[in-house]
């Protein structure tokens, strides 16, 4: 890491805060943005940020570059650079962008998004903060499936990320959690989310490469799985009903009903131990 704080940026720029990140800070949080020379002084900031992640959802990531914004702009690929310093910045400005497409507009609380507790206490009801949250990331990574492919350990913190977890936070109060504990909700939440949507990218992707649809794939396997199934090598295999691998079965409903589950028995174990202290 160099002593400004800057740390070395990735071979495919797919890294947020992999490059400067006090730059970054700057576009982020305002001020940053020079201002507008040239033969184009119609170029935004907004603009490339917003070209930048068109192309990114029709094409990926790796089709993101500052020579590709520049002809979707119709500038010269300098021009580019007066208003962010490469592609690991605009990464930082992409993320950001995306991630504030699902939330309330500034000044609606989480409350108002996700309604009150069923007891009319006032507190936000947590059950549908969570499944609000789950439901709101999944579609945002089904808009831009190159959220997967960003490594997001070391995010520079925009407006719309801090105003994202800000708003999950206050629809999590009502849990009665400590603040790890809350975090480690929305992790667990995200992470659930993240990865069902990437085995569909993957499997939407193999598909897209391949020429087979899932059921030409399976298919072809299937008399080598039969004769498997038939050579009781694999008792508890042969004896699931036809439906266990079924496409109409929803793995996403399944998995957020057991999550939620389970946070109401923390929830409840809390609230006991705590009229007994």
């Amino acid at each position: 890491m160099a002593n400004d704080g800057t740390t070395a940026a990735t071979g495919d720029g797919t890294a947020t805060g992999s490059g400067d990140t006090a730059r970054s800070l700057e576009l982020l949080w305002g001020g940053g943005e020079r201002p507008s020379r040239g033969p184009k002084p119609g170029l935004t900031l907004d603009r490339i940020v917003t070209a930048a992640v068109a192309v990114a959802d029709a094409e990926g990531l790796s089709a993101v570059s500052m020579r590709r914004l520049s002809t979707e702009l119709g500038t010269g690929t300098m021009s580019l650079y007066r208003y962010v310093p490469g592609k690991a910045e605009l990464l930082d400005l992409m993320l950001d962008r995306v991630l504030g497409e699902p939330l309330p507009a500034p000044g609606e609380k989480a409350a108002e998004a996700a309604g009150t507790d069923a007891a009319g206490s006032g507190e936000p009801d947590w059950r549908a903060a969570v499944d609000t949250m789950a439901r709101s990331y999944l579609d945002n990574l089904r808009r831009h499936p190159w959220l997967l492919k960003i490594n997001q350990a070391r995010t520079v913190l925009g407006p719309s990320a801090l105003r994202g977890l800000e708003l999950a936070l206050g629809g999590l109060r009502g849990m009665g959690l400590r603040d790890p504990e809350l975090i480690g909700v929305i992790i667990t939440v995200n992470s659930f989310v993240e990865g069902l949507a990437r085995t569909q990218a993957d499997a939407a992707e193999a598909v897209r490469q391949t020429g087979l649809s899932d059921e030409e794939f399976w298919d072809r396997q299937r008399p080598y799985l039969e004769r498997a199934m038939l050579s009781g090598a694999y008792p508890m295999m042969a004896t699931m009903a036809e439906d266990t691998f079924s496409a109409d079965f929803d793995h996403f409903e399944f998995g957020l009903r057991r999550l939620i589950a389970g946070f109401e028995a923390l929830v409840r174990e809390r609230a006991e131990a705590a009229t007994t202290a």
